[in-house]
């Protein structure tokens, strides 16, 4: 368990690392409460973006000046008109090892580097079977359907992954971040020798996940290429979403076959095109500058951890006290949760008690706000898509809090669904 006093001082050390970063740092004393440390931390970003502004006036959508280098960054930057050929260089938002041989594309958002992938991917296969786990991303599916016709979405076979049909075409794994846990690791157990390609959303997991370590291992040993995909607005910049952030990353196989050589290669150049075009470009100014150093990375396992020690114990506390009104509690990251009711929710039903939830809540003390992401330092809550029925639930993202404190915000939140489940009644 982690105690207000240690986790004060911890988020001290999150404020002093983004105080550093300001030519003149605010050297605001150590925070006294929850409210102050959630303020202070997007004041400070929020300084940070202006003084990157400021200084980098000269670095514009044309590159006139042709600095290569943020003055306050540890990025470098090259690109001409528009960043159609941004190339970026700098630390790594993932913490691989030295012996993972790989390459990055930015992009202005995770959805920005899945469409653009999924665009590039035709000019590789004029068909393929893509294998999705239950969970997979909504808005993924979605593009997917609407502007990929040449995928043919499958889900799992009963062993899991299934066996290719006889002269089937290309096979392509996409394994999720948001998957249920079950299906994740069964996932893993299973052989992926049928597959020409591995598409690993990322986004939910930290940098230097275990489970995307494992999943990784797995590619090379089965002679897979992997393509992790991860919008950086999430886990990494310290809950404060500095700025929005996507990347695709090309991970080479160890076996030296053919895709290795060729197809991965062609698929990364069709990938920058996609984006060329598409003007799905990163911003220089949304890489945050304290990604990278030893101080960042530890305090962002931390808040991580934290989260996951958050998670499990509210997993326990509302199997046992909300029973069948929890959609799914055993999402792989571990990072939020969903609840239904007795009486299926609709849309607009859903996102009426998100709202009505983030003020009840925010009122009674506890922080809590309406948001559609996570990793904050505060509860956030939103409407979404029920994994089992396809109809709607309510889902609360786990926050970054003291243990005391998030176990009675976990029970202040089962109470009120309980009794939002018995105003809505029985149809």
């Amino acid at each position: 368990m982690e105690t207000m006093d240690t986790y004060l001082r911890r988020k001290h050390e999150e404020l002093r690392l983004l105080d550093a970063c300001l030519d003149r740092p605010l050297a605001s004393p150590p925070p006294q409460s929850i409210d102050e440390v959630i303020a202070l931390k997007f004041k400070l970003t929020a300084a940070i973006r202006a003084q990157h502004d400021l200084k980098d006036w000269t670095t514009t959508e044309t590159a006139w000046s042709h600095r290569r280098k943020s003055s306050d960054s540890p990025f470098e930057f090259r690109y001409d008109y528009q960043r159609a050929d941004l190339n970026v260089a700098g630390p790594s938002f993932y913490d691989l090892g030295d012996d993972i041989s790989c390459e990055t594309i930015y992009t202005s958002s995770g959805m920005a580097s899945i469409s653009g992938l999924m665009l590039a991917l035709s000019h590789v296969f004029l068909r393929a079977d893509m294998v999705v786990l239950p969970g997979t991303y909504g808005e993924t599916l979605e593009f997917i359907q609407g502007y990929a016709r040449y995928l043919n979405v499958i889900p799992p076979g009963g062993a899991v992954l299934g066996k290719p049909a006889p002269n089937a075409p290309h096979r392509i794994l996409l394994l999720e971040s948001c998957a249920l846990a079950k299906d994740f690791e069964a996932c893993l157990r299973s052989s992926w020798s049928q597959f020409d390609l591995c598409i690993f959303d990322t986004t939910c997991f930290y940098g230097g996940s275990s489970r995307v370590r494992r999943a990784l291992q797995k590619a090379g040993r089965d002679g897979v290429p992997v393509v992790m995909v991860r919008s950086h607005t999430k886990l990494d910049s310290l809950g404060a979403e500095y700025g929005r952030l996507g990347s695709t990353t090309f991970v080479r196989c160890r076996k030296k076959d053919t895709w290795c050589s060729s197809r991965l290669g062609k698929l990364a150049e069709e990938m920058r095109k996609a984006v060329r075009l598409l003007g799905g470009a990163a911003l220089p100014a949304h890489f945050p500058p304290y990604v990278g150093n030893t101080a960042y990375r530890s305090l962002s396992a931390k808040r991580v951890a934290a989260m996951l020690r958050n998670g499990r114990r509210t997993a326990r506390h509302f199997r046992k006290v909300l029973g069948n009104l929890t959609a799914e509690l055993d999402f792989v990251h571990g990072l939020y949760f969903t609840l239904t009711c007795r009486r299926p929710l609709d849309e607009r039903g859903a996102r009426q008690a998100a709202s009505k939830m983030s003020d009840d809540i925010g009122r009674a003390g506890f922080p809590m706000r309406h948001a559609g992401s996570f990793g904050f330092d505060f509860a956030a809550i939103e409407w979404c898509h029920d994994v089992h029925t396809g109809g709607f639930a309510v889902r609360i993202a786990v926050p970054d809090l003291p243990t005391a404190i998030w176990d009675a915000q976990s029970s202040a939140i089962a109470m009120w669904w309980i009794e939002h489940d018995r105003a809505l009644g029985p149809r």
